[in-house]
């Protein structure tokens, strides 16, 4: 009978199978004259909890990596690429806005969405200049989005053990990219 009750509850209120977490939307890697570059969006909830701590002056580091990595058989994977790029959200409270900075540029931003907004696309990310893979060359592309959670202060990274809240990743997409006669990128 509980079990009957239980599941009828399921149906009346479907259960979100996504609590506040990053997913990967779309991935692409593209050669172009300036180098091997990556675009992605991710979807990203961000907890009410982080944007209360950015707005009490604690800034948030976000970090996306990147791999380009060839199978070896007789050992271990040869990693090529290994790229990061790190994001750092704080807030402006006479202003009243957000700050994201990413490579030195700083951009301000009006709203908590406008955060996640920017956040959630990589675009134009040189990852390698052009003319460093050969024609054929086969690779296992891989990129994930996290928050850094080692970069905040000694007190939070002892509220973040546990913390649904506080582990915000997502997880290793993987995909095969194969280089051109051209150089071109194919997935």
């Amino acid at each position: 009978m509980v079990i009957a009750v239980a599941f009828v509850l399921c149906l009346l209120f479907p259960v979100v199978a996504r609590a506040d977490g990053v997913q990967l939307t779309s991935v692409k890697l593209d050669a172009t004259e300036d180098g091997y570059q990556l675009n992605a969006d991710f979807e990203i909830l961000l907890a009410s909890s982080l944007l209360e701590t950015i707005r009490k002056g604690v800034p948030l580091y976000f970090v996306v990596e990147f791999e380009m990595s060839r199978g070896r058989w007789y050992w271990l994977d040869e990693v090529s690429i290994r790229a990061t790029r790190e994001r750092r959200v704080s807030y402006l409270p006479l202003a009243e806005q957000y700050r994201l900075n990413t490579a030195g540029i700083s951009q301000n931003l009006s709203t908590a969405d406008d955060v996640r907004r920017v956040l959630s696309r990589i675009r134009s990310w040189t990852i390698a200049e052009r003319g460093k893979f050969k024609p054929g060359d086969k690779f296992e592309a891989a990129i994930r989005f996290r928050l850094d959670t080692a970069q905040l202060p000694k007190p939070f990274q002892l509220n973040t053990f546990g913390s649904r809240e506080w582990n915000l990743s997502s997880d290793w997409h993987r995909w095969t990219v194969t280089i051109g006669k051209d150089g071109s990128v194919s997935p």
